[in-house]
C-alpha cells in the first residue's frame, strides 16, 4: 500500500510540476505573444472598446484623446482637437478602418494592454492599460506653416538637426480625421472616399506630402554637388568655370543654359551663392557619375529614411551606371533636374547634416512614451543615421551657403539677427516646362544651428522662384523656431509672418 502512494505521490508531484512550469511559459513567457494575438479580444476590441493612450505634442497639447460616448455601439470615440493641423502626422483610429499615421506607428503603445505588474496582486491578476505618446511636434510651428502656405500644395519640414527631432512637418492637401472615427460606417465610408480622391495635382489628402511625394529638387541638389567636391575632388572648388549663359552638352544637341538668360562663372564659392546652372553642370561633370552617384547615396538618396511614420518613401539619384552613356544626364542631375527626385524630408536631411557638421541624425515624431500613471516609461535616444561629411569638410560648405542669404538668390529674405544659411531651388517641370517646383532649405543660426528647414511648393507657375514663394515660408519658419528655442511668443516675430 505505501509503494502505491508513494507512486501516486509522485505522479501528483509531476503533474504539479508540469502545471507550474506551463503557468510559468505562459505568464512570463508566452504572454508578450498572446497579448499581441489578434485573437486577443483585448487586442481586436481595443481601439473600439477601451480607451486609448493619449498622443501630446511637444508643449503639452492634447493631439488625440479617447473620449466616452452617450450610449451607442462603441463606448469611446478617438478625437483631434487640432483637427487637419496635424492629422497628416497623427492620422486616425476608428471602428471602421485601420489606423492611420502615427496612430498605427504606436497601435501596441496606445491601445490598452497588460501593463507590467506593480505588485503581487497585478502580478496573479494583470491589469490592462493604454500608454500615452509625446511628440516633439510644436503646434505652432504647424500653424505658422498653414498659414503661409496659404492654402497651396506643398510641404514643409522643420528639424532639430542636433537630434533629429521633428519640430514641424505639414503637407497641403490635408484632411479632416473627425468622421473616420464615426460609429456610423456610412459617415466613415463617406469620408474615407472623399479623402481618397486625388486633388487636381494627383495628391491624395490622405498621403503626406513631405514623406510621401518626390519631387525635382532643382538647385538645393547643388549642395549635394558641392559636397561631391570637398569628397573626391577638391582642386574643383576652386576651378574657375567659364562665364556663360548657355553650355552645349557633349554628344548631344541640348544646350543647358542659365536662368533667365544671364550669364554667370566663377569658383564655386561664386557660382553656389548665384546659383550657377551652367557652371554646376559642368562641375558635375567634371566630378563624374560614380563620386556624383556615391555622394547623394551618402546623404539618404536611394533609402527610406527611418522616420517613425509609415508610408515615407525613397528619394532617388541615378546609379553611376546610368551616366556612362549619357553625360548630359548626369549634367542636369548635378543641378537637380532629370530623374532627380526627392521628398521634403530629405531635403530637410541635407541641410541637418551640413548644419550638425556633417552627422545626419536619424529623424523621429517620438519623444517619450507615458504609464497610465504619467511615468516614463521610454525616451528616445538619439541617433546617426548617415554621416556623409566630417565636420571639417561640412565647414566648408556653411559659408558658402551663408553667402547664399548675405548676397546670393535668397538676399534680403531673412532677418541679419537669425543668422541664416540658405540654398533655393527652383525645378523646371513638365513636358513643356508649364510649372516649377520652388524650393528652399535653410539653418540657423548658423555659427551653432539649431534648427533646419525646407520647404517645397509644387506646380507653380514657371515666372515663380524658390526665393519668392518657399523663402517667405522658410523665413517665418526660421522665426518661429528659433522664438519657441528662446522661450518667446512664436507667432513669427516679423510682421510679414502669420500663424
Amino acid at each position: 500500500m505505501s509503494r502505491r502512494l508513494s507512486v501516486l505521490a509522485s505522479a501528483i508531484l509531476v503533474l504539479f510540476v508540469l502545471v507550474a512550469a506551463q503557468s510559468a511559459w505562459i505568464q512570463f513567457f508566452h504572454a508578450p505573444a498572446l497579448d499581441a494575438s489578434s485573437e486577443n479580444p483585448r487586442v481586436s476590441n481595443a481601439s473600439t472598446l477601451y480607451p486609448r493612450g493619449d498622443i501630446v505634442a511637444a508643449d503639452g497639447t492634447i493631439l488625440a484623446r479617447s473620449v466616452p460616448t452617450l450610449g451607442g455601439l462603441y463606448p469611446y470615440q478617438r478625437i483631434y482637437p487640432l483637427g487637419s493641423l496635424t492629422s497628416g502626422v497623427v492620422g486616425f483610429s476608428g471602428p471602421s478602418y485601420p489606423p492611420w499615421g502615427l496612430e498605427a506607428q504606436y497601435d501596441s503603445v496606445l491601445s490598452s494592454h497588460a501593463q507590467p505588474p506593480q505588485s503581487l496582486e497585478q502580478l496573479l491578476a494583470p491589469t490592462s492599460a493604454p500608454d500615452s505618446v509625446t511628440l516633439t511636434l510644436e503646434p505652432t510651428l504647424q500653424k505658422i506653416a498653414r498659414a503661409n502656405m496659404t492654402g497651396q500644395d506643398g510641404a514643409a519640414v522643420v528639424l532639430d538637426p542636433r537630434t533629429g527631432a521633428v519640430l514641424a512637418m505639414y503637407s497641403n492637401p490635408y484632411y479632416n480625421p473627425a468622421p473616420l472615427t464615426s460609429s456610423s460606417f456610412a459617415v466613415a465610408e463617406k469620408a474615407w472616399k472623399a479623402i481618397n480622391k486625388n486633388d487636381s495635382h494627383g495628391f491624395p489628402p490622405l498621403g503626406l506630402v513631405a514623406t510621401q511625394q518626390t519631387f525635382p529638387p532643382g538647385s538645393t541638389f547643388k549642395v549635394v554637388t558641392t559636397a561631391a567636391a570637398v569628397l573626391g575632388r577638391p582642386d574643383l572648388l576652386v576651378k574657375s568655370y567659364p562665364s556663360n549663359v548657355c553650355i552645349s552638352l557633349p554628344n548631344s544637341n541640348k544646350q543647358l543654359c542659365n536662368d533667365g538668360l544671364s550669364t554667370c562663372g566663377g569658383t564655386v564659392a561664386v557660382m553656389l551663392p548665384e546659383s550657377c546652372d551652367p557652371g554646376y553642370a559642368l562641375l558635375g561633370m567634371d566630378l563624374g557619375g560614380p563620386l556624383m552617384s556615391k555622394t547623394a547615396n551618402a546623404f539618404g538618396y536611394n533609402e527610406t529614411p527611418p522616420l517613425d511614420l509609415p508610408g515615407v518613401v525613397k528619394s532617388y539619384f541615378p546609379p553611376a551606371s546610368v551616366f556612362t552613356n549619357d553625360i548630359p544626364q548626369l549634367a542636369y542631375s548635378s543641378i537637380g533636374q532629370q530623374n532627380v527626385r526627392t521628398t521634403a524630408l530629405q531635403d530637410a536631411l541635407v541641410a541637418a547634416a551640413v548644419a550638425h557638421g556633417g552627422a545626419m541624425m536619424t529623424p523621429h515624431l517620438m519623444s517619450s512614451i507615458s504609464s497610465p500613471e504619467g511615468a516614463v516609461v521610454s525616451r528616445y535616444k538619439d541617433s546617426v543615421w548617415k554621416q556623409p561629411l566630417t565636420a571639417s569638410q561640412a565647414a566648408q560648405i556653411v559659408p558658402l551657403m551663408v553667402n547664399v542669404v548675405l548676397r546670393g538668390t535668397a538676399a534680403g529674405i531673412f532677418l541679419p539677427a537669425d543668422d541664416v544659411a540658405a540654398k533655393t531651388g527652383t525645378a523646371q517641370t513638365g513636358n513643356s516646362v508649364k510649372n516649377t517646383d520652388d524650393w528652399m532649405i535653410a539653418f540657423a543660426p548658423a555659427s551653432d544651428p539649431t534648427v533646419a528647414v525646407a520647404v517645397v511648393m509644387p506646380f507653380q507657375a514657371v515666372s515663380a522662384y524658390g526665393a519668392t514663394v518657399a523663402g517667405p515660408i522658410v523665413k517665418c519658419l526660421i522665426e518661429g523656431a528659433l522664438a519657441i528655442q528662446r522661450h518667446l511668443p512664436a507667432t513669427g516675430t516679423a510682421t510679414t509672418c502669420t500663424s
